[in-house]
């Protein structure tokens, strides 16, 4: 809120600098026939209906939802800044024409153009400092729409200058200059009135404006442990924000409470890297993988034969399997469990876990598991299924694709573990 009421003082400040200016060009345009600054200062009283739609959405974006807008009244800028765009469009058109009549004339002889030449010179100091407020303030605060304004203030900086060699070049009578400038200002107003109709043309018909924003977004909570799959992230610009919607997949056995705790913490993860986000929809939805990833503690290196050890984090080796669903095994890895050796082998289970996590696990078929291992399995989104100590990884494999292994629900009482561990060592 603190951001938003920064950035509605810099697009006040801001607009009335503009606006003031604006009047002087036009006023000093008038009293001294200059068509020049005439045309200049309807370029500058664009620039003002620009910066007022900004600080008008960011006055917006500060209001509370309600009952009849829940969404907020976010896209009221983004109509208002339409309209504008309507107008300003006119307003070139207009200018254009009188552009055209110029052309052909000469302007008659007056005295040295004093004053214009010196609201010219203003209207580029003006301009600077206030593209610069815009600029650090846009950024600060992640408006779009006061950056935007800056770059327009910095291009109006050299329209400044054009302005100040056309007042010269028309004192000295140079042919079609005065004309020629009226032209090319009129069609820079133009311009402007064009992008700020078909933008908001775009925003209003929820089109994707940023799909460097959407790859950005689909990568992140693709990295997120328990994420299988990230589908139709979308984002719609709504006044200065962005709302964000996706679809992701994650494990068939997860329960609703992960399910909704995986939810917010991509919620919570692009909403902390991105400001100008809004709001985030995230819908889960189970999946069933054509390939898995299992990991079975062995007692020996034997291939597909070799048998189940009777404790997940005792076990002195590791296979990793790829499974796929039509029920064949293909051997990854075999895993040394170095933990073994140290003196200290409490929570070995949790060491191994950690040194084989990369392998992005789905499965873990074991006898029973410790407490700290099965609960930082099952966060990791990790299910784990009861393998008889002394079976075979292949007599696992078949009855597993026969839906003959049950699951692990609990993990095996700590104080057995420690007895069983501390028997082992004697």
């Amino acid at each position: 809120m603190e951001s938003l009421k920064r950035g509605q003082r810099v697009a006040i400040t801001a607009t009335i600098a503009i606006l003031l200016l604006a009047v002087a060009k036009f006023v000093t345009g008038y009293l001294f026939d200059s068509r020049i600054l005439v045309a200049d200062a309807f370029h500058s009283g664009v620039d003002v209906l620009a910066i007022f739609a900004s600080w008008f959405g960011l006055w917006l974006a500060s209001r509370k939802e309600s009952a009849k807008f829940p969404y907020g009244l976010y896209k009221a800028e983004t109509f208002v800044t339409l309209v504008i765009g309507v107008l300003v469009v006119w307003a070139g058109m207009e200018n254009l024409l009188e552009g055209y009549r110029k052309f052909f004339l000469l302007p008659p002889r007056y005295a040295f153009p004093t004053l214009p030449v010196l609201v010219s010179g203003i209207s580029v100091f003006v301009s600077y400092f206030v593209a610069k407020m815009e600029k650090e303030t846009g950024a600060f605060i992640n408006s779009g729409a006061l950056q935007a304004n800056a770059s327009e203030g910095f291009l109006d900086i050299g329209t400044s200058l054009v302005v100040l060699a056309g007042i010269l070049l028309a004192h000295a009578k140079i042919p079609y200059i005065e004309g020629s400038i009226v032209m090319l200002i009129a069609l820079l107003i133009i311009r402007l009135g064009v992008k700020n109709v078909w933008t908001p043309i775009l925003v209003l018909l929820d089109a994707n404006l940023d799909p460097r924003l959407q790859a950005e977004i689909e990568h992140k909570i693709s990295a997120i442990d328990g994420v299988k799959d990230v589908r139709g992230v979308k984002i719609r610009q709504s006044g200065p924000f962005k709302m964000v919607e996706c679809n992701i997949s994650t494990g068939p056995s997860v329960s609703v409470y992960k399910a909704h705790e995986l939810a917010d913490k991509i919620e919570d993860l692009i909403r902390e890297d991105y400001s100008q986000i809004e709001s985030v929809f995230v819908h889960v939805e189970p999946v069933r993988q054509d390939t898995l990833s299992v990991i079975i503690p062995v007692k020996e290196m034997n291939g597909l034969d070799s048998k189940i050890h009777g404790h997940f984090g005792r076990a002195p080796y590791f296979i990793i399997l790829k499974l796929d669903d039509k029920g064949s095994a293909e051997i990854e890895d075999f895993y040394y469990n170095e933990f073994l050796g140290e003196k200290d082998r409490i929570h070995v289970g949790v060491k191994v876990i950690k040194a084989v996590i990369k392998h992005n696990l789905d499965l873990v078929f074991t006898t029973r598991i410790g407490e700290i291992s099965f609960y930082m399995l099952k966060n990791n989104f990790i299910d784990i299924y009861r393998a008889d100590a002394g079976s075979t990884v292949r007599e696992i494999v078949e009855r597993y694709h026969k839906g003959e292994i049950e699951p692990i629900t609990a993990p095996h009482p700590a104080e057995e573990s420690e007895l069983e561990r501390q028997r082992t060592d004697k």
